[in-house]
């Protein structure tokens, strides 16, 4: 490929490079500003970070991110608030694209090493890693912050449910008047959410409220939150006729309130109950149970989104999420607007509805048993450039390797895609990251292209895949000539 002289990473800086044996002299000077496109360049406290392949003392140079004074604001430059590690962490992603897309075009590799196409394509390699690597710190120091800050967020949601609740049943009481209900509803969402802030504050490290929500990869569990729902909801039923019960007088009335509370009344409410949370506990089993078997793939997330209910681990929607929370909230509406219309007994679930919600159940665990799958090689062979002769594969030559599974779902980021290794034979070869415009050439999901070390003995010897999740492919045997 074509490759340039060494430059300077940053546009308009003063610094000079000078090349010299086995690497390139590093001059490094301070900004106070960038523009609007130039501006990823600069680190976390305003200083340029050091361009790739720059070197100081015959070391590789790492990006210079000392914290700096700054307001509390989007231009935040400190490391300690949500404001100012998203910032840090646009930066070193803009960094990290502008160096990618100048080794893809050619630009800003050492002389020294253009001579090898080899040479140059594993310190492009290394000098993406490193990048790469700091864009994983600071996604990771961004997610740490939000989720600690989090919890002030979930109790604000909850107590603007409460007086949202409180602000209708004061609208709705203008035609109807007050009544023991609504002052039992009020009193159980209080009492709710009164639990609910408590149970943010000591879980306030991990989410507040939504802690109980949060898989073990980091994200929101969709199984969990449709639990979560219906055990609220029915928490919140009991509540509200408890309330009727402790302010009725007429022993009519109560041995009504206490006859609403039949199973035959509840049994279709009781079912979705238990089945929802049924659910929950099968869909964290079956991840365990498969993960371990090396039969599915997980790579943590760097903090849970909402988005996360309706979508897989890299991010794309998904059927069977969706049709489950989309089910369920319906049921959940209708459940609610019945317990509103008949305050006094348990919320009459009609048996078709329920038995709705067991259809989504059941595709939403058929789902989950079918997603995955082990990462397969289906071939290796010899990696020819145009011009290049036939010939067998030997020390020194790509191979590349076909096949599916490389790239598990949310391991597409640079810093995952770097954590991968081939092992050829005894020897094990951490697959080189080869730029594009944009992304990557390899690795991929389907093909991984990697040298053949000189370690390597000749004759047969076994190719294997190891991905970011640390899950193994089969072994593809392959002839090595001298």
């Amino acid at each position: 490929m074509a490759v340039g002289t060494a430059r300077d990473g940053a546009d308009g800086a003063g610094d000079t490079d000078s090349t010299e044996t086995g690497g390139v002299r590093r001059r490094e000077g301070a900004r106070g500003s960038a523009s609007a496109e130039g501006g990823a360049e600069l680190g976390a406290a305003g200083t340029v970070p050091a361009p790739a392949g720059r070197t100081s003392g015959g070391g590789p140079a790492a990006e210079d991110d000392e914290p700096g004074a700054g307001s509390h604001g989007s231009g935040c430059l400190c490391g300690d608030c949500p404001h100012g590690a998203r910032a840090a962490h646009q930066r070193a992603a803009a960094v990290f694209a502008r160096r990618r897309d100048e080794f893809a075009r050619g630009e800003g590799v050492p002389a020294a090493l253009t001579r090898s196409a080899g040479a140059s394509r594993q310190w492009i390699s290394d000098e993406l890693t490193r990048s790469a690597r700091n864009v994983a710190d600071r996604g990771r120091a961004e997610g740490a912050i939000w989720l600690t800050r989090l919890w002030r967020h979930t109790l604000i949601g909850v107590w603007a449910a409460f007086f949202a609740l409180l602000f209708g049943q004061l609208l709705t009481a203008v035609g109807g008047g007050w009544s023991v209900a609504r002052t039992a509803g009020l009193l159980a969402a209080a009492l709710a959410a009164a639990l609910l802030s408590l149970a943010a504050r000591f879980h306030r490290a991990r989410g507040g409220a939504l802690a109980p929500l949060i898989g073990e990869d980091n994200r929101l569990s969709t199984s969990r939150a449709v639990a979560a729902g219906w055990v609220f909801l029915t928490v919140y039923v009991i509540l509200v006729l408890s309330g009727i019960l402790a302010g009725s007088s007429d022993p009519g009335r109560r041995d009504a309130l206490i006859a609403g509370l039949d199973l035959a009344r509840g049994a279709a409410l009781l079912t979705v109950l238990a089945l929802t949370c049924a659910v929950a506990v099968v869909v964290r089993r079956t991840v365990t149970v498969r993960v371990a078997g090396q039969r599915l793939q997980k790579v943590p997330a760097d903090r849970p989104r909402a988005t996360d209910l309706l979508t897989d681990d890299a991010g794309r929607g998904t059927f069977t999420d969706v049709q489950y929370v989309l089910v369920n909230a319906v049921a959940l509406v209708f459940t609610a607007v019945r317990l509103a219309r008949q305050p006094e007994r348990l919320p009459d679930l009609p048996w078709g509805l329920a038995l709705l919600t067991v259809v989504s159940a059941a595709v939403y665990l058929a789902g989950k048993y079918a997603e995955g799958g082990r990462p397969v090689v289906l071939s290796v062979v010899r990696a020819r450039e145009l011009g290049d002769l036939h010939a067998p594969i030997r020390t020194g030559d790509d191979i590349e390797i076909r096949g599916a599974g490389f790239v598990p779902p949310g391991a597409g980021t640079p810093e995952r895609l770097a954590r991968m290794v081939v092992r050829v034979g005894a020897v094990h070869v951490h697959v080189p990251l080869i730029p594009v415009e944009g992304g990557f050439v390899s690795p991929s999901d389907t093909v991984l292209t990697v040298p053949v070390p000189v370690e390597v003995e000749p004759g047969r010897v076994d190719v294997q895949v190891v991905t970011a999740a640390g899950v193994e492919t089969n072994r593809c045997p392959i002839d090595v000539q001298e």
